[in-house]
């Protein structure tokens, strides 16, 4: 591809971004704990007829200097991001991107202090597999950037829907009032997680049932989403965020 690509993060969207775009030319992802990130390409690699040496795995942020588009994919967190931004490498004309599914891409721009060269990027989990790109651009975002966007969704096999930049964006903002409609139902009856996950794949063709994919997503993830757009959350819920219990990445949630 005619773009280098820098992955920031070592999670799940991370690594499967990695992959995903190590099938078309080097990626070169940044990750905290490198060992852990390298574990989970080499999983998924395999998977994808991906050779993992395509991707160079790093704990050096000066090694996204010759990244011409950066991704970042780390927590949920103004903060965390804006502390973050400050410490990239920013090369003339690099593009910087974020994988949020809550933030406002207006706010983070403003964080990047990269005016005209930012945008949200939206994937969604597991990456290689969902075809789907929430693509937000930010008030600032030039013409350039917006067409070098639109082209990397495009090299990377996925389908881009520019959506407006509001709290959950599309997707989120539609599902998860469902998602945790499921739980208050499971509340108020008793019914099981199987029976509700059943129900909801066979009635309605989902899938995935509510309750799994909130696992899937992650329980801290789907809280966090829920309070940016303003969502009650489940108690429920609550109550196993504040236990550690966040799903598949813990291994106890809703279904497990």
């Amino acid at each position: 591809m005619n773009e280098r690509l820098g992955v920031v993060g070592g999670g799940t969207i991370a690594t499967g971004l990695a992959v995903t775009a190590a099938q078309h030319g080097d990626v070169i992802l940044w990750a905290r704990t490198p060992e852990k990130a390298q574990k989970g390409i080499d999983k998924l690699a395999p998977k994808m007829e991906v050779d993992p040496a395509k991707i160079t795995v790093t704990s050096d942020l000066a090694d996204l200097a010759g990244a011409t588009i950066v991704v970042e994919a780390i927590a949920e967190e103004l903060e965390t991001k804006r502390e973050l931004y400050a410490k990239l490498p920013d090369g003339d004309g690099t593009l910087l991107a974020t994988t949020t599914s809550s933030l406002s891409v207006n706010e983070l721009d403003k964080a990047a202090n990269r005016p005209g060269r930012y945008f949200g990027l939206h994937v969604f989990n597991p990456v290689p597999r969902m075809k789907l790109v929430e693509l937000v651009f930010p008030d600032s975002a030039t013409e350039e950037t917006k067409e070098r966007a639109r082209a990397l969704c495009e090299l990377l096999g996925k389908t881009a829907v520019e959506v407006p930049d509001t709290p959950g964006f599309v997707v989120n903002k539609l599902l998860f009032p469902y998602l945790f409609s499921a739980v208050e139902l499971q509340e108020q009856t008793g019914l099981d997680s199987e029976s509700i996950d059943t129900a909801m794949k066979l009635g309605a063709g989902h899938p995935i049932g509510p309750l799994a994919l909130l696992d899937l997503v992650g329980l801290d993830v789907s809280k966090a989403i829920g309070e940016e757009i303003g969502a009650p959350i489940p108690a429920t819920v609550e109550k196993l965020v504040a236990e550690g219990k966040l799903g598949r990445k813990s291994g106890a949630g809703l279904t497990l």
